[in-house]
C-alpha cells in the first residue's frame, strides 16, 4: 500500500514537471530604460509610477513605488490585446495609446517601438496634453533601446580578396 502512494506522488511529481516550464530568474532591469522612465518622472511630478513592460506583459523597468510592477505589465498586455483588436476592427490603423480616466487619477498607455509598451499612472490633476507630449518622447526613446536591444547581431563579411591600394 504504502509502495503503491509513493509510486503515484512520483508520477504526479513527473507529470507536474512535464506541464509547468522550468523557473527562470527575472532579467535585470535595462539600466537605459530605467534611466528614461527617471527623466520622465522628473519632467512630470504628477507621475504616481511608470513601467516599461515587453507587449508580452514582462517587466523591463519600472519605476513604481506603491504597486505591483508585475500584475500592471500583465494586464497592459491584455489591455493591448483589446486595443489591437479595437483599432483594426475599426480601420483605426495600429496601436498608438490608450487613456483611462478613473475617479482618482490616470491610466496611460503608450506604444515603444515594436516589442515594449510604456504605461504611467498620475494623479487627477495632471495636464493631459502635456502627458501625451512626454510621453510619446518617452515611448519613442524607450522603443529605439528596445528595437535595438532586440536587433539580432550585424554579420561582419569580411573581402577574402582585398584589393591592393
Amino acid at each position: 500500500m504504502k509502495r503503491a502512494l509513493r509510486t503515484r506522488a512520483i508520477r504526479a511529481d513527473k507529470r507536474a514537471e512535464r506541464r509547468s516550464p522550468p523557473m527562470t530568474l527575472p532579467k535585470p532591469p535595462d539600466p537605459e530604460v530605467l534611466a528614461e522612465l527617471g527623466r520622465l518622472r522628473a519632467r512630470l511630478p504628477q507621475l504616481t509610477g511608470a513601467v516599461a513592460a515587453s507587449v508580452d506583459g514582462l517587466v523591463l523597468a519600472e519605476d513604481a513605488p506603491g504597486i505591483e510592477p508585475e500584475g500592471v505589465a500583465a494586464l497592459t498586455a491584455a489591455a493591448l490585446g483589446v486595443s489591437l483588436r479595437l483599432t483594426d476592427a475599426t480601420g483605426q490603423g495600429g496601436f498608438r495609446e490608450l487613456l483611462v480616466r478613473g475617479e482618482d487619477g490616470y491610466v496611460a498607455t503608450y506604444a515603444a517601438g515594436a516589442s515594449a509598451v510604456l504605461t504611467l499612472l498620475a494623479e487627477p490633476r495632471i495636464n493631459v496634453g502635456r502627458l501625451h507630449l512626454e510621453a510619446r518622447r518617452a515611448g519613442a526613446r524607450i522603443g529605439e533601446l528596445m528595437d535595438r536591444t532586440n536587433a539580432p547581431p550585424q554579420e561582419q563579411t569580411t573581402n577574402p580578396n582585398p584589393t591592393p591600394n
